[in-house]
């Protein structure tokens, strides 16, 4: 069995994925936090096989964490920003997950740590780390854009960002939605996903990407989706689906 410790400073993520990981039969929990200096000082007094590792946390980042541990556990980082995957799988007998983890995700990073943990090789990532933990310290706005370009023929509209109230999709394009008129951009809403500050939009559906600062309220709705209402003088309403309500609520803080 695979000895597990989980951390992750939302709790209903810690239960979730202990839960999967304890269905799995391959994988025993042996602790979890929701606090990354109660997680140091539990992997003090204990032996751990592999840790799931949440990257943004308040006070400490999961890089950071990391950093601070004297015995370095094989690792798999939990996160809902792409941003970060790649940086993370980069480093040397480390894994990812993006959220809302699904099994399949789980068992490909399971196969993975069993073939580390019989290779014996140990892990070689403290230089990178620094990097990495250094890279999410910085400014959050630095290296996203603050406007976007809309064209229409040959006129080109230059939208501030803090204007538009959310991003959509329909009839195989992409607009961006303001008080006052929808404009056509030239980005899919997954590549705004990426494009974007994190802090300041969130992906709510497949097709809705929603600025953050225009959320009024957030109403519960059938089938474990929510309404999200927004600040507009037309008191607009979008659909979250049920995979994204969670999310929602951390970014929202409530």
């Amino acid at each position: 069995m695979i000895r597990a410790f989980v951390v992750d400073d939302e709790a209903l993520a810690v239960k979730r994925l202990a839960r999967m990981l304890e269905e799995t039969g391959r994988v025993s929990v042996s602790g979890t936090s929701t606090d990354p200096v109660d997680a140091l000082a539990a992997l003090g007094e204990r032996d751990v096989d592999v840790l799931f590792l949440d990257i943004e946390m308040p006070g400490m980042n999961g890089f950071e964490m990391l950093g601070m541990l004297e015995q370095q556990p094989l690792v798999v980082f939990t996160t809902a920003y792409d941003r970060y995957a790649l940086r993370a799988f980069e480093v040397n007998s480390i894994d990812y997950l993006l959220k809302p983890v699904e099994a399949a995700q789980l068992a490909r990073s399971l196969d993975k740590l069993e073939r580390l943990r019989q290779s014996g090789k140990p892990p070689e990532w403290k230089a990178l780390l620094e990097q990495l933990a250094a890279a999410v310290r910085q400014t959050p706005a630095a290296g996203y854009p603050e406007r976007i370009a809309s064209r229409l023929g040959d006129r080109i509209h230059i939208l501030d960002l803090p204007k538009i109230t959310h991003f959509f999709a329909h009839d195989k394009l992409t607009y961006a939605a303001t008080e006052g008129k929808n404009y056509v951009v030239d980005h899919t809403v997954g590549e705004l996903e990426q494009k974007l500050d994190p802090r300041g939009f969130c992906r709510i559906h497949r097709s809705t990407l929603l600025n953050l600062a225009w959320a009024r309220e957030v109403d519960a709705w059938f089938g474990g989706r929510a309404l999200v209402r927004l600040k507009d003088g037309k008191a607009t309403e979008l659909q979250v689906a049920r995979d994204r309500v969670q999310e929602l609520k951390r970014r929202l803080g409530i």
